[in-house]
């Protein structure tokens, strides 16, 4: 089975780019139309000197069109370029009385506008509050001179600006934070996934392997039974390193600048077209013996291979347990039900059953064939596996896979 990496992204800064990159032009757009159409308070034409308008405003436009690769994302948005545009606005602000003479005699817009607002949130946005504050106070400064003799409503709006940006940067350094705690859970549930894959297949395999060789090793006597003994010692270090220790490394987020990743290899349990469904039957007709019977559909039951393969493994790991705890002459019964909505498989015993709190004392014990081989692969597979004993009556577990929507009970191969 090949293995391929899923790379999870996540990040709320990207639509903030994009936000900011449609605000930049709108604003661009909307300075151009108030230098163009904007009067001052006696109704007169707003410029003594329209020349330097119109430089200001051109190069501003040009500015704006050639630097929106920039303002897609934070690895774009370099200190230089930041540095540069908030030069662009505070010199728009500046120049606004040598184009504008009366300008500092009331509180008329700068040639920027609201435009220099777009340079202060690209601060907010990359660097966070500290950077968002460094850049709204050089505007702010940049306003009080280009006043004048500034009065109240200029106060409020620079006031307005500094605690704006601020705030918007918090909250994206709030929002960094959030992702990386994101980032870091799946990584942890990535783990435990790989962890809890891993113990199932020691289980089935392993740890079987070295349980058989205790019980015959002590049964066999002599030279054997001192090679059960070690089986046996070697099954308990096994067991307690698979229920506490066996996790893998933890993988590191990183590129920060595109949004918190995480990186987790898979196995691609994927078949090859024409393949990729799996009548269940013909996997568990092989458990059928003089002590197993099983009863199936007459039609086929298809699922997913790889669903297909985990669920006939966790009726594997039932019937040992029938063949370990309820003895060598326990019967047992394997049921197959193929609903339109999931498959459901029966496995039933006849042996003494579980006492009350055993599977929870076995998994304390490290003894994770239930907790793991049966309930971890259900989960796993989107279904559920109920156990249902009562001493002295037997045990039955019932194993639910959801079917998938696309899996029909048709011929092999059709689908929805």
């Amino acid at each position: 089975m090949a293995k391929r990496e899923r790379v999870v992204r996540m990040s709320v800064e990207l639509p903030l780019w994009r936000a900011l990159t449609g605000y930049r032009v709108l604003t661009m757009v909307y300075a151009v139309l108030l230098a163009v159409f904007g009067k001052d308070n006696a109704g007169r034409e707003r410029f003594e000197r329209p020349w330097v308008a119109v430089a200001y405003l051109a190069f501003l436009c040009v500015w704006t069109l050639a630097t929106l690769p920039k303002v897609r994302s934070a690895a774009n948005c370099t200190k230089r370029f930041l540095g540069a545009d908030l030069v662009v606005a505070l010199t728009g602000i500046l120049l606004t009385p040598l184009a504008d003479v009366d300008s500092q005699s009331f509180d008329g817009p700068t040639l920027p506008s609201i435009w220099t607002a777009g340079a202060v949130l690209a601060f907010a946005i990359k660097g966070g509050w500290r950077w968002a504050a460094f850049a709204s106070t050089f505007v702010a400064a940049a306003n009080i001179i280009q006043r004048g003799e500034p009065s109240r409503d200029t106060y409020h709006n620079v006031l307005l600006v500094w605690v704006a940006s601020i705030a918007i940067g918090y909250v994206v350094e709030v929002a960094r934070a959030s992702e990386r705690t994101l980032a870091r859970a799946l990584e942890i549930e990535a783990a435990t996934r790989e962890r809890e894959r891993l113990a199932r297949d020691i289980h089935d395999s392993v740890l079987q392997v070295l349980a058989m060789v205790q019980r015959r090793g002590t049964a066999i006597g002599g030279e054997a039974a001192d090679l059960g003994r070690m089986a046996g010692e070697q099954e308990v270090a096994l067991r307690t390193l698979v229920s506490s220790g066996l996790v893998p490394p933890t993988r590191i987020s990183e590129d920060t600048a595109a949004g918190a990743v995480v990186r987790t290899v898979e196995v691609d349990e994927e078949e090859p077209a024409g393949r990729s469904l799996c009548d269940l039957r013909a996997l568990l007709a092989p458990h059928a013996g003089s002590r197993t019977s099983f009863a199936e559909p007459g039609a086929p039951v298809l699922l997913p291979a790889a669903s297909a393969r985990e669920l006939a493994a966790a009726v594997s790991a039932a019937l040992d347990n029938v063949r370990v705890h309820a003895g060598p002459d326990a019967q047992a019964w394997i049921l197959v039900e193929d609903e339109p909505d999931e498959v459901i498989v029966t496995v039933r015993d006849d042996g003494p059953g579980i006492p009350e709190g055993r599977l929870a004392q076995a998994e304390g014990e490290g003894r994770l064939g239930v907790a793991l081989s049966i309930r971890g692969r259900l989960r796993d597979l989107g279904g559920t596996a109920e156990l249902i004993s009562v001493p002295g009556q037997g045990c039955e577990v019932e194993l639910k896979v959801p079917r998938a929507p696309r899996v029909s009970r048709g011929k092999a191969g059709s689908a929805r």
